[in-house]
């Protein structure tokens, strides 16, 4: 399998390089007007992916097999953290979220590593109890204890992206380890009126409902990012305006480096452009799947298939968000975002893939 962890590799190396270019042509005009400096998240940015890098070799060194011995306490740690950084004066309030614990030059965001960490759990516990996941008691109520737990600290900053992406990550992963589907079924029934709830209850969410629905009813208002969004890709046309030639990245389009870099992209490079991140994305997955095909260990196995939902989904989010076809939720592009904390987990849940498909390769 060698020849197709390479071809995974390069597929997510190019998505990472094209993340470079993107950042600097979408946020240097931004970055030179707020922060005096052009290259301001640029050089952030390759900051991150410096650590990511080095997260990346690290987990890529180590035997994943360890890390089954350290899955709960990892566990305890995320949980630990979730909550100090709701505490005032230790969490960092940023656009009316408490995410972050700002670590001077860069923060860092405790949710990021509940993903993986999630990840990592559930595959050591549905390896050691596949016998029982079919038990309500003592193999599908354990799982959702957790992961409610998780759920709700995160809401709390609030950030709901993140525990939704949490919820489909488990349920996908216990539905894949032949759990009962009545029990997926009851869960799901269970989560949709939750789901309306809070976003009745919260208006900023409500107002993000409505415009979803029709954001040029609003578009100065609630329905300024989803109109903006639209405008810059029916902008760029089949070819597009040209790399660096986005006009909506002229402070019209918020968050144009972060969670909407694919309406930039779709700008600039045209729907050739979009196409081609959307085909990457498809054939990272589907070189995943073929790594997962190869797994033989039990824990290995469900570390890949939950890197692969993790990565997977964020993607679709965001594109799915850019495009109008779902609600805006904060969740950034893997590998192409500008992000901190996003950015280092994506690069080790990669390394993460590639050590379980090296140590399938030496061992079988």
């Amino acid at each position: 399998m060698r020849e197709t962890r390479v071809a995974f590799f390069m597929t997510a190396l190019i998505l990472i390089c094209l993340g470079i270019v993107m950042i600097y042509s979408s946020s240097g005009i931004y970055a030179l007007e707020v922060m005096k400096n052009p290259t301001h998240f640029l050089t952030r940015h390759l900051v991150f992916l410096t650590l990511g890098v080095i997260m990346m070799l690290w987990v890529m060194m180590i035997d994943y097999r360890d890390l089954k011995k350290y899955a709960k306490r990892l566990m305890a740690i995320v949980i630990v953290l979730l909550i100090l950084v709701l505490i005032p004066h230790i969490g960092k309030i940023s656009s009316g979220a408490r995410r972050w614990f700002s670590l001077g030059i860069i923060n860092f965001q405790p949710s990021e590593l509940a993903k993986p960490a999630m990840i990592i759990y559930l595959a050591d516990y549905i390896s050691r109890k596949q016998e029982c996941l079919r038990s309500f008691k003592k193999g599908f109520l354990p799982i959702v204890l957790v992961m409610a737990t998780l759920c709700v600290l995160i809401l709390k900053q609030p950030d709901l992206g993140n525990t939704v992406l949490i919820f489909l990550i488990t349920i996908s992963m216990y539905f894949v380890a032949g759990g009962r589907k009545r029990f997926i079924g009851s869960m799901a029934a269970m989560a949709l009126p939750l789901l309306a709830a809070l976003v009745i209850v919260a208006p900023y969410r409500m107002r993000r409902m409505v415009a979803f629905f029709n954001p040029w009813e609003d578009a100065q208002g609630a329905g300024f990012q989803l109109s903006q969004s639209q405008i810059a890709l029916g902008s760029g046309g089949f070819w597009g305006v040209g790399l660096g030639k986005s006009e909506q990245k002229l402070f019209y389009l918020p968050a144009a480096h972060t969670d909407f870099i694919f309406s930039i992209i779709g700008e600039e490079l045209g729907f050739l452009g979009a196409m081609a991140v959307i085909i990457l994305f498809s054939v990272f997955i589907w070189l995943g799947v073929r790594i997962l095909k190869s797994i033989s260990d039990p824990f290995g196995y469900f570390l890949v298939f939950g890197v692969l939902v993790m990565i997977g989904v964020q993607a679709m989010v965001n594109i799915g968000v850019s495009i109008g076809a779902l609600p805006t939720k904060g969740l950034p592009m893997p590998f192409i975002s500008y992000g901190g904390s996003a950015l280092i987990f994506n690069m080790a849940a990669l390394g993460l893939i590639l050590n379980v498909s090296k140590t399938q390769d030496m061992t079988s």
